[in-house]
């Protein structure tokens, strides 16, 4: 039986050449000029899936290798 893949997941998360997931962070859409500049810089790159929310979503990708 074919398991389908949750398209919000495949939207938002990357695999690395590695087998990592990554996705973006949030808060920088909008609102931004109350934020500070360090604080814009920091939310400026992806993250990398730690190995609790890397279970979470190698459940909702299952033909994510």
């Amino acid at each position: 039986m074919k398991l389908k893949t949750r398209s919000g997941a495949k939207k938002r998360v990357k695999i690395t050449w590695t087998g990592k997931f990554k996705f973006g962070k949030a808060s920088k859409r909008h609102l931004l000029s109350n934020k500070s500049s360090k604080a814009k810089g920091r939310n400026k790159y992806g993250l990398a899936a730690s190995k609790s929310e890397t279970t979470r979503i190698s459940r909702v990708l299952p033909y994510a290798k």
